[in-house]
């Protein structure tokens, strides 16, 4: 009886440590976007965020983590609601190998996207999809340059910046392959949910991703 007690308490404690480590990277992921948008001259340009379907930030993406030679990281998607206002509830992500560029020098890197178009987000909706392969990706201009850039960036289906050791800049993400997290969803919602589902279903955001939501809804509101 002692032995069931324990072994049922060591399963509790892991999927309490489990769920707090989410939630966690929930608030790293409100931090990233926090400290990316203060900078103004060097943040992701206001017409964009006015412009995106999707945002996804991967705070804290590790080089050979998991994967000998490449890049591992778990992050968050959120996209707008129908009619445009507001955002869903996030959905898990998992980032995995992809060409970064010498810019991220550092061991560890926040990564943030932007769906540009509805193709873009059939495609970060799937179970999974590989950046330049299955949908166009480029590097994101920084700052207020946007206008200055060419229709070709401007088109792509998915914009793409990193920061690593304070430098913040425009990377295109080539061959890095995204596929949802449905663990991290299960903890967050409470049942298995697939990305396409918390997105398009309307499901209410956990308490945890207030922050991450109000700060993207402040920086992508359209006028």
């Amino acid at each position: 009886m002692k032995r069931r007690l324990l072994a049922v308490g060591l399963l509790w404690s892991g999927w309490l440590c489990g769920q707090s480590e989410n939630v966690k990277r929930l608030e790293q992921a409100a931090v990233v976007f926090e400290e990316v948008m203060g900078s103004v001259d060097k943040a992701v340009p206001q017409e964009l965020l006015q412009r995106s379907h999707c945002v996804v930030v991967v705070p804290g993406l590790k080089k050979g983590a998991f994967i000998v030679g490449g890049k591992f990281g778990r992050g968050f998607l959120t996209c707008r609601k129908k009619g445009g206002a507001g955002w869903s509830g996030p959905g898990a992500v998992r980032v995995e190998g992809g060409s970064f560029g010498f810019q991220i020098g550092g061991s560890e890197t926040d990564v943030i996207m932007l769906v540009m178009n509805q193709r873009g987000v059939g495609r970060l909706l799937s179970s999974k999809f590989t950046l330049g392969g299955d949908a166009s990706v480029a590097a994101g201009p920084v700052g207020r340059t946007a206008a200055a850039e060419t229709d070709a960036r401007l088109t792509a289906e998915i914009l793409t910046w990193s920061r690593s050791r304070g430098v913040f800049a425009g990377v295109s993400l080539q061959g890095a392959t995204l596929r949802q997290d449905l663990a991290v969803n299960r903890e967050l919602y409470g049942r298995t949910l697939e990305n396409k589902e918390i997105v398009e279903g309307g499901m209410a955001a956990p308490p945890a991703a207030s922050r991450l939501l109000t700060l993207i809804t402040k920086h992508s509101s359209r006028k």
